[in-house]
């Protein structure tokens, strides 16, 4: 079976919103006598849209209409009618990353693509979905070794850290392009974010709301943010602002970091040439470039060029439905269908720990999926082992429950994907920790990755399969 999709990937920043347009060859890489397994075997991105600035309302939220006219136009440009799109995901980033607002936003386009994955990214998720669409993910894995990826935008810079293809560990600053605004005709500063001007304050450095600047009067406070960006990667030992700057939170800096890349948007102007008119856009975006170009980051460590910056795009595809005994699961039919579940994936390491190194590990983890500290849904996903033995099984069971004591108090049901075949016997034993009283949905024989989504059907064939679908987001 091979098959063509086309697929959309619209990502809303606190910045920009921009669109792109792929084309998808997958295929059934199964056999015939197994679960389908679909793998993207190709992807060719057909439309780049315009970039423009995320419309917003005056009470800070996006303005969905303008969203949705964007859209459309776009559509247009490209030559595409929207019921052609089978596929795809939005992705609501940074600031924008408001729940009410997001909502919103889906209603708005949800007639824009065929089955959306729609995310609302709080720091940690945006920092995995751009260091994998930036290609540092895939760069770990085939150079074995260890890369920081930062995505430096308008308003953050997301640190996303990968050691042999796996996810270490995330982190966010508030460094970004968009935090000093300068008049494009007049170089009048016009804006300043609160956290830069305490900077400002701190360093003594003057710059000011009305003042008109050269880029000299700039470099000062830019040179401040570059070495806060040297502190986060462990080159310069950590200053009294560190702690001030960071979002949420900070790498853990426990091994040293030998390669880095860059993407966002303001990662044009380190790889690139700055313009002659640095202040084309209006910011210090690219005079904020130039600096980490000239900088320690960029002679210290290993320079890996992102495979995208501003467009670490992403669109959904990929899916299985697997087969899982009735046994296997415990569930309310009320549980289903459940729908855009984002996926926390540990790494090896995690498991192969004691349970309260593997209960600590998803608890700190689960901290990557709040947005404005609420936690989602999640799915926790484990590699698992084959031929386990009963203390094994104990171990992961209690590892999960306690690691997943935030879950466990929401109300929605518990659900646990492994990899290795011992789904049954670990699905049973969770449901006895939680004495009977908590959906658990444990399935295994599926393949999952960080940054995957999965959608769990209603139970069909008497209770016994349940349909799975996952959806990867592809990046070009």
């Amino acid at each position: 079976m091979k098959e063509e999709l086309l697929s959309v990937g619209i990502d809303m920043g606190t910045s920009t919103t921009q669109l792109v347009l792929s084309k998808l060859h997958i295929e059934n890489m199964a056999s015939s006598f197994t679960v389908p397994r679909i793998v993207i075997t190709d992807k060719e991105v057909i439309f780049r849209s315009d970039i423009c600035f995320t419309p917003m309302l005056p009470d800070n939220r996006i303005d969905a209409q303008k969203i949705k006219v964007f859209v459309e136009e776009q559509y247009k440009k490209a030559g595409i009618k929207k019921d052609e799109i089978q596929t795809g995901a939005v992705i609501i980033t940074g600031e924008t990353a408001r729940k009410e607002n997001a909502n919103e936003v889906l209603q708005t386009l949800s007639g824009f693509a065929g089955d959306f994955v729609v995310a609302t990214a709080g720091p940690d998720l945006e920092s995995i979905i751009a260091g994998k669409g930036a290609g540092a993910h895939t760069y770990s894995k085939e150079h074995s070794t260890t890369i920081v990826n930062i995505d430096i935008g308008g308003g953050t810079s997301n640190l996303a850290l990968f050691s042999h293809a796996d996810l270490l560990d995330t982190g966010c600053l508030d460094i970004g392009g968009r935090l000093i605004k300068v008049d494009q005709h007049t170089h009048q500063i016009t804006y300043i974010a609160p956290k830069i001007e305490q900077l400002i304050e701190l360093k003594g450095l003057g710059q000011k709301i009305g003042q008109r600047v050269t880029t000299v009067d700039l470099q000062p406070i830019i040179q401040e943010m570059v070495q806060l960006l040297e502190e986060s990667v462990g080159i310069r030992p950590q200053s009294e602002f560190y702690d001030t700057i960071v979002t949420n939170k900070g790498l853990k800096l426990d091994r040293p970091i030998p390669c880095i890349s860059f993407s966002g948007g303001v990662a044009d102007y380190i790889y690139n040439e700055a313009p002659e008119d640095v202040f084309m856009f209006g910011d210090i975006g690219i005079l904020l470039g130039r600096s980490i170009a000239a900088s320690p980051l960029f002679n210290q460590m290993k320079i890996v060029r992102a495979v995208e910056t501003i467009r670490a795009t992403v669109v959904g595809a990929g899916s299985h439905t697997t087969e899982i005994s009735g046994s296997t699961i415990t569930y309310t039919e009320e549980s289903f269908p459940l729908k855009n579940i984002p996926i926390l994936k540990l790494a090896w390491a995690d498991e192969v720990g004691s349970e309260q190194q593997l209960a600590k590990t998803i608890a700190d983890k689960l901290n990557w999926f709040k947005v404005n500290k609420d936690l989602q849904r999640v799915a926790i996903a484990i590699e698992g082992k084959k031929n386990l033995s009963f203390q094994e099984v104990q171990k992961y069971a209690r590892g999960l429950h306690a690691g997943m004591a935030e879950l466990i108090e929401r109300e929605y049901p518990l659900i646990i994907i492994v990899h290795h075949d011992m789904a049954k016997v670990l699905g049973q034993t969770l449901y006895a920790l939680l004495n009977y009283e908590k959906d658990v949905v444990c399935i295994d024989s599926v393949l999952v990755d960080n940054g995957d989504y999965i959608d769990i059907g209603k139970p069909i064939a008497n209770g016994k399969v349940l349909p799975v679908v996952i959806k990867t987001l592809v990046f070009n």
